[in-house]
């Protein structure tokens, strides 16, 4: 039998390195990136020209032989280092010794944060009870292909790339787009506070390099008792679109999650999370008779065969 890809990695020693804290952040904003310095400056860019309120930028540079930790120490950004690609949940707890502010963004490089983005997120935040209060919130994203996935504004083409980019345009329409709050937060861009983070130690390595690392985090989190899922529909993102899983070799993260929580992500997402469904509060624990009961010995079958 082989190993999972990731244990034959070579050792990651971290580095770090404290940036500029002024003190009046709202957010630490945790990005990954490996070797993809011209997403990660547009990012970069749309953070600091789009935002309402100033923000902690922390960034986990995964080799970075672009040239990506020289640009993040000339802004005066904190990041971690390792010398190889450390994938997406290491990259994240590596970093997390750099936060400075209550409550911990994490979002992928290949984002375009747009304009008011962090004042819904503020504001959802507020209502559900501020720093000490148990929730997860994530933002929308709005992408250039057609997607199964409901929390998604899928195909809305403004280009894949730097190069093609129509920021102009995208700025002039995206708010027109039809969207409404969500039940299921789970993907970036996302916000927690800092000490439920911490309750739940982060992201979880064993899914290095990453994937369903998603749904992971939040059935840890349902677990530890939060229960109020958000997807703020006035907080968006353009998303170019996994520039990194091509280069990856993947772990095979539905079976992962599987065998570790006795349930198929989707399971997870259908049942508990209601994942795309129409905000209607905070989410009731689901009745385990019916179509859920048959799913999970479904489930049960298919995680013996795993």
């Amino acid at each position: 039998m082989a190993l999972p890809p990731f244990f034959g990695s070579p050792p990651q020693a971290v580095e770090r390195r404290e940036g500029a804290f002024r003190g009046d952040e709202v957010f630490s904003i945790v990005i990954p990136t490996w070797n993809n310095l011209p997403f990660l400056k547009l990012c970069v860019r749309s953070i600091r020209e789009h935002s309402s309120f100033p923000h902690q930028i922390v960034l986990h540079v995964n080799d970075g032989s672009d040239g990506t930790a020289e640009w993040a120490a000339s802004e005066g950004l904190s990041f971690s280092r390792t010398p190889g690609n450390a994938g997406v949940c290491l990259a994240c707890n590596a970093a997390r010794p750099l936060v400075r502010t209550p409550f911990l963004v994490y979002m992928n490089d290949d984002m375009y944060a747009l304009p008011g983005w962090d004042a819904a997120l503020k504001e959802e935040i507020d209502a559900a009870g501020g720093a000490s209060a148990p929730f997860f919130l994530s933002a929308t994203m709005i992408e250039p292909r057609l997607t199964r996935s409901k929390p998604v504004i899928g195909g809305h083409d403004y280009g894949t790339t730097p190069e093609t980019f129509e920021e102009a345009r995208l700025l002039r329409e995206f708010a027109s787009i039809p969207k409404e709050d969500w039940s299921g937060a789970t993907r970036p861009p996302n916000v927690m506070p800092v000490w439920l983070w911490d309750l739940v130690g982060g992201y979880s390595v064993e899914f290095s390099p990453g994937l369903y690392s998603d749904p992971d985090l939040s059935a840890k989190l349902w677990l530890a008792g939060v229960r109020y899922f958000k997807g703020v529909a006035r907080s968006r993102v353009y998303h170019f679109v996994s520039k990194s899983v091509g280069r990856i070799v993947p772990n095979d993260g539905r079976a992962q999650f599987l065998r570790k929580w006795g349930m198929a992500p989707s399971t997870f997402y259908r049942f508990f999370l209601r994942k795309g469904e129409p905000w209607a509060g905070p989410l009731d624990a689901p009745s385990m008779a019916g179509a859920l009961r048959r799913r999970l010995r479904a489930d049960a079958v298919a995680r013996f065969f795993a």
